[in-house]
């Protein structure tokens, strides 16, 4: 792990933001559609761990979003919660000081849309750690995007990531799959965007929404776990590189402001009690 900062880094940052400015593309049709799953939550004693003290929050808890993206092409799954055996069995200790609950499967919760798992067309995770990870092998016919060095780490090189569960998402392994190396524009008019984000997970990646009504969306992954991260540009010890990560923040950060953009912090427990769910949606 490094933790030196670039010298190049606000140039880098200044290229992705001219990149995209000027750029806004023009959505045809009805514009996608985003909808919201609680897919469950994880209690912590100590929070030391990521990147700021215990008395600097009060927030011990994190939701586990995950997200259904409705296109005129195609359906998009976006992290996929924490894993399916952690359903129904109340508040569970899966290590000291940390506790996972998760109440209706994120299957379930499709299943009353009338949404079956071979209906989704792709599926793209921020990252590979198991809160996102969860639900993923039952989408058998789904299309997996992920970047180049998050495939290596999570599939190739695994045992070089102990922080990776091979066992929770190895069914993918069989997916279709298409390798990216930077952002990628899914469904081809830029209405919904993979952005290359680097930092936490060696292929971490944030998406971006452009929402008719809503208006332009980022889901954070986990480049950032509470509000207070965000304040602080904190990074957790867990992280695999801190220079990455400061990179991918000012990225990020840079394309909120071009894009007049909304940030989701997923796991903000705050934000989730305030969000629409499923079968309500944002458009």
């Amino acid at each position: 792990m490094t933790s030196s900062i670039p010298k190049n880094r606000s140039f880098l940052a200044l290229c992705i933001l001219l990149l995209f400015a000027g750029c806004e593309p023009k959505i045809e049709g009805s514009g996608p559609r985003l909808y919201v799953f609680d897919c469950g939550s994880i209690k912590f004693e100590d929070i030391s761990h990521f990147g700021f003290s215990n008395d600097q929050t009060e927030v011990r808890e994190l939701f586990v979003p995950c997200y259904l993206i409705e296109h005129d092409k195609g359906r998009l799954l976006w992290d996929s919660g924490l894993p399916l055996s952690v359903v129904g069995k109340g508040e569970i200790t899966v290590r000291p000081g940390i506790e996972q609950s998760y109440k209706r499967s994120l299957i379930q919760q499709l299943n009353e849309m009338d949404i079956q798992p071979e209906m989704v067309n792709f599926i793209a995770l921020s990252h590979m750690h198991s809160d996102h990870v969860g639900a993923a092998k039952e989408f058998k016919q789904a299309t997996l995007l992920i970047q180049q060095p998050e495939f290596e780490a999570a599939f190739t090189n695994v045992a070089d990531y102990p922080v990776f569960d091979f066992s929770v998402y190895k069914e993918l392994e069989n997916n279709k799959r298409q390798i990216l190396n930077g952002d990628f524009d899914i469904f081809g008019d830029g209405s919904v965007m993979i952005l290359n984000a680097p930092g936490h997970t060696p292929g971490h990646q944030v998406l971006l929404l452009r929402l008719k009504n809503y208006g332009p969306l980022l889901l954070s992954g986990d480049l950032y776990h509470f509000v207070k991260s965000r304040e602080l540009k904190a990074i957790p010890t867990f992280n695999v590189d801190a220079a990455q990560t400061l990179e991918s923040m000012e990225k990020i950060e840079g394309i909120i402001a071009s894009e007049k953009a909304t940030l989701w912090i997923e796991h903000n427990l705050v934000l989730a009690k305030t969000l629409n769910l499923a079968p309500a949606f944002y458009d």
